[in-house]
């Protein structure tokens, strides 16, 4: 038997940030998190359904540690604000979980494409910001667990056209923003090795879990036709929120989860199961891609790590 969310070890004394807290994969992470004794700050888009979703954690986990507070992805500033209001306060998790699928073209407030700016971009500027209260430069071991998607093989970033201003498909967008969370995450762990620091850095996708992520693209489309056939698919073929949350509570509590390493399920077509480790697209190993990448993600956001860059196995070679 695979690990389940039974093999959570003792979450106590770890402060764990989950994006995208309030449903779906974020909900049932945050809810085995808090099960263990872990304290789970809750970053949501929206209070409101953030403290309703907390609520649904306490009537089945009474003593759940739990707190929501406000962070758009889709906002630079509400990104700020966020970090600046949680201070120096120590940090032992970052999930990057919170996610936009297949939705028609539009513009985040600072005017990135919707699904990159809030997939990658909302994700890189919140990891850089939280470097600290992860604690990257001590002894203290940390995590930052970057969900990405099986789409990220069918992937391309467009260098020329990041924000799908002279092209656009709504999963196209999709697949190169979750091929970017990839890309991010494994050249974050070749900057944390370089530094070496104790922290690592993963990448997940959860299969093909139910959850709401698939409705808002037809429902903002319009397409009755296409929201039936999604609600089809999750009834069909879908494994459960729970069952999907398995490889980012792996990733972040399993103590042989490894740092560069991609996890998702084992079972069929790698759409459902439990958590293993796995190889992601040829073009996601693409180092020169990352780095490439990292600059214009960090010239777009303004947010700069605190990290050394490391040098290209092409330079070392």
């Amino acid at each position: 038997m695979g690990w389940t969310a039974e093999d959570v070890p003792d979450q106590r004394n770890r402060r764990v940030v989950v994006t995208g807290a309030n449903s779906g994969i974020g909900l049932e992470t945050t809810r085995e998190l808090a099960r263990n004794g872990a304290a789970v700050i809750m970053a949501c888009r929206s209070v409101g359904r953030g403290e309703e979703a907390a609520r649904d954690v306490r009537s089945e986990i009474p003593d759940a540690d739990l707190r929501v507070e406000a962070c758009d992805l889709g906002s630079l500033e509400s990104i700020r604000a966020f970090a600046d209001r949680l201070g120096d306060e120590q940090l032992d998790v970052l999930i990057n979980n919170a996610g936009v699928m297949a939705i028609p073209r539009s513009t985040t407030e600072d005017g990135f494409e919707t699904q990159f700016g809030v997939n990658h971009l909302g994700h890189f500027a919140l990891t850089g910001l939280l470097l600290e209260n992860l604690h990257v430069h001590d002894d203290r071991e940390s995590r930052i667990v970057t969900v990405s998607s099986g789409t990220h093989e069918m992937g391309e970033i467009d260098f020329d056209d990041l924000h799908g201003e002279r092209s656009y498909d709504p999963w196209g967008a999709y697949a190169q923003s979750k091929l970017a969370n990839v890309l991010f995450a494994y050249e974050l762990e070749r900057r944390l090795l370089t530094a070496g620091a104790n922290a690592k850095s993963v990448a997940v996708h959860p299969g093909y879990a139910a959850t709401g992520l698939q409705y808002r693209g037809p429902e903002e489309s319009g397409s009755r036709l296409r929201l039936a056939a999604m609600k089809v698919l999750n009834a069909a073929v879908a494994q459960s929120a729970e069952m999907g949350a398995l490889p980012t509570l792996y990733a972040a509590t399993a103590p042989d989860a490894e740092g560069g390493a991609y996890y998702g399920p084992d079972g069929f077509m790698n759409m459902r199961g439990t958590p293993e480790r796995q190889a992601s697209s040829d073009r996601s190993y693409d180092e020169e891609a990352a780095r490439r990448l990292w600059a214009v993600s960090r010239e777009l956001t303004g947010v700069s790590y605190d990290l050394p860059r490391p040098a290209l196995e092409t330079e070392t070679a």
